[in-house]
């Protein structure tokens, strides 16, 4: 059998991140580049069909289109969904039983950028250490055999399936009227959002809906702060029940109150486990171990089975499957169902939300009231030029006043009243400093006391 080098120009290894492919379209992600990956991923994934979703990036067009010819140029079959959420394309994979699946996004990122994450059978993500490395060498080496005969391109369009199977966790007939403000950010919620809402008796009032790779009204990165202005302002100017925010492939979602207040990942996991658990009593329920202590109260206090993990998706879904999990929340706007091949739906989540508003009768501030009695820093960065050295200083300066001192996911030491967990970043010399307290007063005292300390 032959090999063929597909391209002249070497592609940048640096767009292989620890999760998936991510750069900026046509400096370090480029078509050819593209090209080569799907020959690469087809080859190495050994598979007869791979599912092709893409979101609606200025680039994912052209993107899509060079992955689907490296695919089919190597042998296999392609399923062009089009169009679709992220969690829309893990869903694909699941329900239909595709061998593997690649999404075309690059998240919350700002326009410039594309990407693209991989799944396998059952929508099990696939990352640098379980398959990502070995086909960024293939694709790095260039060097493919001809495939018998070149695969064919099915289209498929699995919108109202992925509807269908989001309203299934949720009973339509308990919802109530209520008013719901979503900001799309010109993402991909745009075009999913009104089909759900055909099923709602709700009333959708629609911000920044057109699909637009421009971003012409915000960024579509909900996390950040001033992102979420829009949909506060509107949710106080209608009157609204709630709202909420997704980014810009639909996978993340971040609620808003009937008071305009942005509900934190903690939170959300703490009502969505409350929902669940009543459904599905004693069941197993993860939480990273940065999510508010108030998390595993509630789960414990309600008979379920809590248990801490690591942040990010890949250790979550792992230990997910091993312990038969219901349900896992991160703190940033990540959830996880078993039910959804352990894979994570912003829409889910949100469908859940409402539903505990509508059976709970009460606003959301007041589901949240009696959950959330403490007070968290949020996540704040540092620079440091020895990370192993300085998480080492911190625990000698601290350990010896901590209740417990856990090396689970960098350092987290508890004293109590107050918690603080210091992890290095995957990518960067930076450390993350998370603090909880009882108290406002004593969240930022400790919180400005350690970061003096790391920055020092």
């Amino acid at each position: 059998m032959s090999t063929t080098p597909t391209s002249q120009k070497p592609i940048d290894p640096s767009i292989f991140k620890a999760y998936d492919v991510r750069g900026i379209y046509g400096r370090d992600l480029t078509d050819e580049a593209a090209y080569t990956i799907g020959r690469a991923a087809a080859l190495y994934l050994g598979v007869p069909e791979i599912a092709v979703g893409r979101d609606m990036r200025l680039s994912s067009p052209a993107l899509a289109a060079a992955l689907i010819r490296g695919i089919t140029d190597q042998g296999v079959n392609a399923v062009d969904l089009g169009l679709t959420t992220t969690d829309e394309l893990y869903f694909a994979v699941g329900k239909f039983n595709y061998p593997a699946g690649v999404m075309i996004t690059a998240s919350h990122n700002p326009g410039e950028y594309n990407g693209m994450k991989f799944c396998r059978a059952q929508a099990a993500p696939i990352s640098l250490d379980s398959g990502l490395a070995e086909i960024r060498d293939l694709a790095l080496r260039g060097q493919f055999p001809e495939p018998a005969r070149k695969g064919q391109v099915i289209q498929r369009d699995v919108t109202d399936d992925y509807v269908a199977h989001a309203l299934s966790f949720i009973d339509v007939s308990k919802v109530r009227p209520l008013k719901v403000v979503i900001d799309a950010g010109n993402g991909m919620a745009g075009l999913i959002m009104p089909r759900v809402f055909q099923h709602l008796p709700c009333e959708l009032i629609p911000l920044y809906f057109e699909l637009d790779g421009h971003f012409p009204n915000h960024p579509a990165s909900p996390i950040e702060p001033e992102n979420m202005v829009d949909v506060q302002r509107k949710v106080r100017e209608v009157g609204a029940d709630l709202g909420a925010a997704f980014d810009g492939d639909a996978d993340r979602m971040f609620p808003v109150d009937e008071q305009g207040n942005v509900i934190d990942g903690s939170m959300v996991t703490a009502l969505v486990a409350q929902s669940l658990l009543r459904k599905h009593p004693g069941a197993t329920i993860l939480y990273n171990l940065i999510v508010s202590r108030s998390v595993p109260e509630l789960i414990e206090r309600m008979g379920g089975k809590a248990v801490r993990t690591r942040v990010g998706h890949s250790y979550i879904k792992a230990q997910m499957r091993e312990l038969n999990a219901i349900f896992g929340g991160e703190h940033s706007g990540h959830f996880y169902f078993r039910d959804n091949w352990y894979a994570d739906s912003g829409l889910i989540a949100f469908l859940l939300l409402l539903e505990l508003v509508s059976i709970e009768n009460k606003p959301l501030s007041e589901l949240i009231r009696p959950l959330n009695t403490r007070v968290r820093s949020g996540e704040i960065n540092s620079r440091v030029s020895d990370v192993q050295g300085k998480l080492e200083a911190l625990v000698e300066r601290y350990g010896p006043l901590a209740r417990s001192v856990d090396r689970l996911d960098g350092i987290t030491l508890d004293f109590g009243d107050w918690w603080f967990n210091v992890r290095p970043s995957n990518t960067e010399p930076l450390l993350r400093l998370n603090v909880e307290a009882n108290t406002r007063e004593l969240m930022e005292a400790k919180r400005d006391e350690l970061l003096a300390f790391i920055r020092s």
